[in-house]
């Protein structure tokens, strides 16, 4: 039985993550399995750290879309793969990988996923998550500086860079998407509607017995 695949796409800042991570907190590992677009950012080692600075992350080539096509065409047929593992602060995939093994339902997020046509034909479900340009921004700047190490002054010279790709590439996805979430994590309503479908997926695959978890 194939897993059924949820995309949770939107802009940087617009609370993807924290969608997801709600969601996770009505599940466990066992019954839904989450990969990261961001894990599948092109190696860039063989770029000096002044080149690698320069890096615009917010346009699809940076993205080896190719991996994300393959792992999850692999884990929709009930294969493990192998997530690649990335360190923002050096901009270079690392060596260590992540198992992640098939389930009936398996999340992957991620503010690009949607440009990519073979990844949208893939994802059964495609969940575009919405949010103020204010609120995107604060978000940002948060992240960067506490997970990325980057200084305010960067972040928001950045930004112009980041909202001018969010206009070229991410919001016109939004049109492929079969439910929107405003808000982000704080639309607690939405993401009830997304855990109970997600429970609905999950009884069918069980009453048809054909589990793919061990």
């Amino acid at each position: 039985m194939e897993s059924i695949i949820i995309g949770i796409a939107g802009g940087s800042g617009s609370g993807k993550t924290t969608v997801v991570r709600r969601i996770m907190e009505k599940f466990t590992k066992a019954d839904v399995a989450v990969m990261s677009q961001d894990s599948y950012y092109r190696d860039n080692a063989h770029l000096t750290l002044e080149q690698r600075q320069l890096i615009n992350f917010d346009h699809p080539a940076s993205i080896e879309f190719e991996l994300i096509v393959q792992h999850l065409s692999d884990i929709k047929a009930g294969k493990t793969i192998a997530e690649p593992t990335y360190d923002y602060i050096t901009s270079t995939r690392q060596s260590a990988t992540i198992p992640i093994e098939p389930r009936h339902v398996v999340i992957i997020e991620g503010i690009l996923l949607f440009t990519d046509v073979q990844v949208r034909d893939l994802c059964n479900i495609k969940v575009f998550v919405d949010a103020e340009p204010d609120d995107r921004l604060i978000r940002i700047i948060h992240r960067d500086m506490h997970e990325r190490g980057r200084n305010v002054d960067d972040v928001i010279e950045r930004y112009g860079l980041v909202k001018k790709m969010h206009d070229q590439f991410i919001e016109p996805t939004k049109k492929f998407a079969d439910i929107i979430v405003p808000q982000g994590g704080e639309n607690h309503v939405a993401i009830d509607v997304l855990v109970s479908m997600i429970r609905q997926k999950l009884s069918q695959k069980v009453m048809v017995g054909s589990p793919i978890a061990p």
